[in-house]
């Protein structure tokens, strides 16, 4: 195994955290390292939803760097506050501040108490880039924010719903699926709205959306939280710090991609409300079925490889698995050795952790598979490997409509089970067409 990654399957921490600070209402980001950091960030993620994305940056220099960046982040937060007037500030680390030890919490306390602010709540989590990957600086900051706005409250009914990265598309459909339940939820963190905006005039540089700020406090009082991170440690768990600190019951579960995942998330709602599944979801849970007879004679025993973060991949391989597709490599570039726990008894699927795509080319090329479903990252696998690649999750940056995808629930299950047959009858036919052309031209020339 190579000592460095060349072309690593993820991103950094910091990227994760802008997602979880953008899923809550009135909130803007700040980075606290150089422009370069927030740049990238900003670009990345204006590509793949095809919206403007603000993130601030202190803007560190040689001179910060020396002597300390307090002043630098001092000003920014002034800049961010007359600029655009948000409710929440969200201050993000990079590799830069943490190496020279600034201590964001402190210097985020001793600002709010200087300009004696009583109306906006500035959160700071540290979110290294060596720390993790941008899966692991998403949970670690949307925990630290349930941290900073939850409080002891009167018990109420309402579930919490903790999501992972998925599309916009993806965090509505499972809002339908709640309100056809007829449950009352909290969803965090929720960037539906805020990172797929209907077109308005004029631009609003604060969007509309997000999870409430009351509605986050109030999750210490929920009746139950369901969070979609059976990979993710406990640490930097949002849902098990709720269990800690308030007792809430903690139910984890894997994204509802595919029958079994989408049945048991239904059903643990179900359990814990009591509610009745209407008949406009079980018509949708009979449609999937009966793509599934559709598909099966065309997909069974192929081979693909899957990458990008450990819940999706997991989420995606077991889906894949219901459909008579052989996940044959399941890759992230997270440490997440929980992702390898939870497919460990799968001996066909080999497992790839804090992985570059080079070790994800080699293992598919040797598995021999037929096609890859992850992010645009993933196009090395087919310039390098003629290996087809399906997008999906985060980033997608060479195709249009990557915040519209829809995979969970019956209803996205099925879109996504027909974009995956339907590359393998593309290959089925192309390498058809192809055969029956050299075999023509051979004739042609005896």
């Amino acid at each position: 195994m190579r000592d460095v990654n060349q072309n690593p399957c993820n991103m950094c921490m910091p990227m994760g955290g802008i997602f979880a600070f953008k899923g809550v209402e009135g909130s803007m980001v700040i980075i606290h390292g150089s422009q370069g950091c927030s740049t990238y960030m900003r670009r990345h993620m204006a590509e793949h939803f095809n919206e403007p994305i603000d993130v601030a940056s202190s803007s560190l220099n040689e001179k910060g760097t020396v002597y300390g960046g307090e002043a630098n982040l001092k000003k920014g937060l002034d800049n961010v506050i007359t600029l655009y007037q948000p409710r929440l500030i969200g201050v993000l680390t990079t590799c830069l501040a943490e190496t020279i030890g600034e201590d964001i919490d402190r210097i985020a306390s001793q600002y709010m108490e200087e300009k004696s602010l009583t109306d906006l709540n500035i959160i700071a989590a540290s979110t290294p880039g060596y720390g993790g990957s941008h899966a692991e600086g998403y949970f670690r900051t949307a925990r630290k924010i349930i941290e900073s706005l939850t409080y002891k409250t009167e018990k109420h009914s309402k579930i919490n719903i903790i999501v992972p990265i998925i599309s916009p598309a993806d965090i509505r459909e499972i809002k339908r699926i709640l309100n056809a339940l007829d449950i009352e939820y909290v969803i965090f963190p929720d960037y539906s709205d805020t990172l797929d905006q209907p077109f308005a005039r004029p631009y609003n540089k604060n969007p509309d959306g997000g999870t409430k700020l009351h509605d986050i406090a109030s999750m210490a009082g929920a009746a139950a939280t369901i969070q979609m991170g059976i990979t993710v440690d406990d640490a930097i768990s949002p849902g098990r710090y709720l269990e800690q600190q308030f007792g809430i019951p903690l139910y984890n579960l894997p994204i509802p991609i595919g029958v079994e995942a989408t049945d048991r998330f239904i059903d643990t709602l179900v359990r814990i409300t009591g509610c009745v599944v209407p008949d406009s979801l079980k018509q949708e849970r009979g449609r999937l079925i009966d793509a599934m007879i559709d598909a099966h004679k065309h997909n069974f025993e192929a081979r693909c490889t899957i990458f990008g973060d450990p819940e999706n991949v997991y989420a995606v391989a077991k889906m894949c698995m219901e459909n008579g597709i052989v996940p044959a490599v399941a890759a992230t570039g997270s440490p997440s050795p929980k992702l390898g726990e939870a497919l460990g008894d799968h001996p066909h699927i080999c497992v790839l952790t804090e992985s570059d795509f080079m070790q994800i080319l080699e293992k598919s090329t040797e598995e021999n598979v037929d096609f890859a479903i992850g992010g645009s990252d993933g196009k090395f696998l087919s310039d390098e490997g003629n290996i087809p690649l399906i997008r999906y999750g985060f980033p997608i940056h060479d195709r249009i409509g990557g915040q519209r995808l829809l995979s969970v629930g019956y209803t996205g299950t099925t879109l996504l089970l027909d974009r995956m047959t339907n590359t393998l009858l593309s290959i089925k036919y192309d390498n058809y067409r192809d055969k029956m052309r050299q075999r023509y031209l051979a004739d042609m020339q005896r």
